[in-house]
């Protein structure tokens, strides 16, 4: 266990990669500073975002992993915000040398890489977090304990086409969110997905639907869609005599509860006498209480702790794993059911 001068000391961090992701990761570090939290530099290799990470912030910004540990800077820990494909070699060197992590979502670009850095901060003993960003979403927060007996999820993730996040699909750069999410809240096995997904504007699957059900019985429609006009960020499930409805974007949720003397004939009749519009009897419309927050330092403030304490994160690697797994397999699917539709050929752009 950490000593009460461990726990009270300033953390010194790094962020390695300053593109999008990363600026906000350098931003929040930077506004942390009052609660002893010590932005120590950055890695990056691309000249002009070094650059300018170096003279905001007043850090040292360095090409490689390597020689930001070379620089003996004492980091105690780091967000990693490359691209997925070079999480596990960031991720691994950092590890390794002893800094705890969180590395943006997914986890890794495979499972074995995953794995890999699953075992390396074991044998380091060492934080390891997935970015799981609307974990910490405050709408999110107010509804999980709210959180049942779910039978029926349907989730809607939808943006206008950006050329940000393109060496992934749109399953690993943005329905993994809601995979998260599913998984944490239905707590199933999952028994089977059926998924289509098609590249539309990039090389890579832009829009997917995928159906996965559980073992519990409870079935997840998943819509993911980065070539939309709009952008939506929904989430309902139904549970037996509750349904929620949680707007990401909003921060906004809704519960709509049946008592168990429900009786659709006095429904009926409030209906009949114009009272529909005053709610039904036996039906109850709450919004919990959602406390403001920005999700990512939220994400943030929760890994800092974990660093701190030594205690598993509220997002564990197991938990990153586990979305990652889900999303592989959709992708698997993906490609059977296009070779099935007579798409293969269309499908290999991606």
């Amino acid at each position: 266990m950490p000593s009460d001068a461990d726990l009270g000391r300033s953390l010194r961090v790094a962020v390695a990669g300053t593109g999008a992701f990363g600026r906000n990761h350098l931003r929040v570090y930077h506004e942390l500073a009052a609660i002893g939290v010590t932005l120590a530099a950055a890695i990056e290799p691309n000249p002009a975002r070094a650059a300018e990470a170096a003279q905001r912030y007043a850090i040292p910004v360095f090409a490689t992993v390597e020689s930001a540990l070379a620089a003996d800077l004492r980091l105690d820990a780091a967000s990693v915000a490359v691209p997925t494909i070079h999480h596990h070699a960031v991720a691994s060197q950092l590890l390794a040398a002893g800094v705890d992590c969180l590395v943006e979502k997914p986890l890794a670009a495979t499972l074995a890489e995953a794995d890999d850095l699953l075992a390396l901060a074991q044998r380091h003993t060492r934080i390891l977090q997935p970015g799981h960003l609307e974990r910490f979403n405050p709408a999110v927060l107010a509804t999980e304990p709210t959180v049942k007996r779910p039978m029926f999820f349907e989730a809607h993730r939808l943006s206008v086409f950006t050329p940000r996040a393109l060496d992934v699909d749109v399953v690993l750069d943005l329905m993994i969110h809601d995979l998260d999410i599913v998984l944490t809240f239905a707590r199933s096995p999952v028994r089977e997905v059926r998924a289509v997904g098609l590249p539309i504007l990039s090389p890579k699957v832009d829009i997917a639907n995928v159906r996965v059900e559980f073992e519990s019985g409870c079935v997840a429609n998943f819509t993911a869609s980065r070539v939309s006009t709009e952008r939506v960020r929904k989430l309902r499930y139904f549970e037996p005599r509750q349904y929620v409805s949680i707007d990401y974007a909003r921060r906004d949720v809704l519960i709509i509860r049946v008592a168990e003397d429900f009786s659709l004939d006095a429904a009926m009749a409030a209906g009949a006498a114009g009272g529909f519009t005053d709610g039904l009897p036996g039906l109850s419309f709450t919004k919990p209480t959602v406390t403001p927050g920005e999700p990512l330092r939220l994400e943030i403030e929760a890994f800092l702790g974990a660093v701190r304490s030594r205690r598993e994160p509220p997002v564990t690697a197991r938990q990153g794993r586990e979305a990652l797994a889900l999303a592989l397999e959709i992708q698997r699917q993906m490609e059977i059911h296009a070779a099935g539709a007579g798409l293969a050929d269309f499908f290999t752009r991606s």
